[in-house]
């Protein structure tokens, strides 16, 4: 048997998400006697491929580039290169749907909702089977009124991602599947912090506290400003320092400098730290007392599940994917959504009780192997490809 061509889409660019390292990890490690995958990256502005690019690369990995063909895009990613469903239609849908079938492909792999909503027709059109893979809001627009009519099969990062209201029965076409994750070896966690303490003007015993991803409304960066000002209050005696790394991507949301006055206008303005994004990420990652997790709707964050590898403890919201993730009082802690108090009060136990905070390291660690290990999630989609496969391959080509 030949083996399955699957095609993954991204959109280029400096994003270089959880999405983005789930999909392209399993893109490195599939069998390729088994499977042929391909990535090609839009490039809606003429930038070029942008740090996805560069991260492609660094896995070993080649890619296409699609220049010059624009894409829908919901209001809060659109941009001056999107373009109109009637543009879509007649234009964008034709390219994409030549592409698929020049490139014989078997299957298209979506991983974000601008390529999920773009590439699911085309890939009908030209035959192909489409496996959605859903890394967001289980009421999103796109999971429960697109995928239930181009999709194949729908994979989500969580059960509570599962689509909420889907227009069709889907849950025949449902599979769970863990986002996967390397558990390699740890970075010199006391050079990472010795530099960001130099980097931020702290002291040695500076309590370091994280947030990690991009600064948008859903992951709430204004919430961790707040977290780090109960903090601060909660422990007088300490030099407590909050370091937000990522970037403000959505052009409607500065998030990033509503951090910074939200924190000076705290009295907090000389203890919270803008990073920038960073990549590797695993040394300053290490390095703090602590990884906060304020995000509502989160489906699975990646950046939880590092964080609890590397040693550091888990306070994240009573929300979203984080429920499945995390055993409160075990293997971190939860607490109730913008409740800035209680993750201020869950640090300073923390912080009071070495023991306990040892022991909810340990806890933590010890089962991710089994429930997040890269090879165990490689065979589960693998398993759906072959699921997939076409039982013809003729793929319409007579009206192409």
């Amino acid at each position: 048997m030949n083996s399955l061509r699957i095609l993954f889409p991204f959109v280029g660019g400096k994003t270089v998400g959880g999405s983005h390292i789930s999909a392209l990890k399993l893109v490195a490690g599939l069998d390729r006697d088994r499977f042929d995958p391909a990535i090609v990256l839009h490039d809606l502005d003429g930038s070029g491929p942008g740090r996805l690019g560069e991260y492609i690369s660094s896995l070993g990995l080649e890619y296409q580039t699609l220049p010059g063909v624009g894409i829908i895009a919901p209001p809060h990613s659109r941009t001056d290169s999107s373009v109109s469903i009637g543009t879509y239609l007649t234009r964008t849908l034709p390219r994409l749907r030549r592409y698929l079938l020049d490139g014989s492909y078997d299957i298209v792999h979506t991983n974000d909702g601008r390529m999920h909503v773009n590439w699911a027709a085309p890939a009908r059109l030209a035959g192909c089977r489409l496996l959605w893979h859903h890394r967001e809001d289980p009421k999103g627009f796109g999971v429960n009124a697109i995928a239930p009519l181009f999709a194949n099969r729908v994979v989500t990062v969580s059960n509570f991602a599962r689509p909420a209201r889907p227009v069709l029965p889907v849950t025949s076409r449902t599979r769970v599947i863990y986002s996967p994750f390397e558990f390699g070896g740890q970075p010199d966690r006391e050079a990472a912090r010795a530099e960001l303490l130099k980097e931020v003007g702290a002291g040695k015993d500076a309590l370091l506290l994280g947030y990690f991803g991009s600064l948008v409304p859903r992951k709430r960066p204004l919430a961790f400003v707040e977290a780090v000002a109960a903090t601060v209050k909660a422990l007088p005696g300490r030099d407590v320092r909050g370091l937000l790394f990522g970037e403000a991507i959505l052009p409607h949301a500065p998030l990033d400098r509503e951090a910074r006055e939200l924190a000076v206008s705290l009295g907090i303005g000389d203890r919270v730290h803008l990073m920038g994004f960073r990549r590797p990420i695993d040394g300053p990652m290490a390095a703090m007392d602590a990884t906060i997790v304020t995000a509502v709707n989160e489906p699975f964050g990646r950046t939880l599940i590092e964080a609890m590898h590397l040693g550091v403890p888990v306070i994240a919201t009573r929300h979203g994917g984080n429920i499945e993730a995390i055993t409160d009082g075990k293997t971190g802690r939860l607490v109730p959504l913008d409740d800035a108090g209680a993750i201020a009060t869950a640090l300073a136990q923390l912080d009071a009780d070495p023991e306990s905070r040892a022991a909810i390291v340990a806890a933590a660690r010890a089962d991710l192997v089994k429930r997040y290990g890269a090879e165990r999630h490689i065979e589960q989609v693998s398993q759906l490809y072959e699921d997939l496969a076409p039982a013809r391959r003729d793929r319409f080509q007579a009206v192409s």
